[in-house]
């Protein structure tokens, strides 16, 4: 199977474990080239947990249908702080995949 790295970055709100860390939220994706379906994902959530709710939560979504489902599913499920960051982020990882897709139809 090949695949596809693809990283989306988002400002952290203040006041956040993770902004300790990092100014920026980042979630990456390792995507099955041939059918975008999302093999593995992960962030930079403080907590390991964070970080695994966020792989469950994509893993197995394909982004030819988009991303409405997976930002609702943040926005109704993730109840910390960074739920908006994290809603960016993905945004910001979509819009990097629909230029790559632009790309290999030019």
């Amino acid at each position: 199977m090949k695949t596809l790295f693809i990283a989306g970055h988002a400002r952290l709100p203040a006041g956040m474990a993770a902004q300790n860390l990092y100014e920026t939220l980042t979630i990456t994706a390792e995507i099955d080239s041939k059918y975008s379906v999302i093999v593995a994902a992960s962030c930079t959530l403080a907590t390991q947990h964070g970080q695994d709710f966020v792989h469950h939560l994509l893993r197995g979504h394909s982004l030819r249908d988009g991303i409405d489902e997976p930002l609702r599913a943040i926005q109704t499920l993730y109840l910390g702080k960074a739920g908006s960051a994290l809603q960016s982020a993905l945004k910001d990882l979509y819009k990097h995949y629909e230029q790559f897709q632009t790309k290999l139809s030019e």
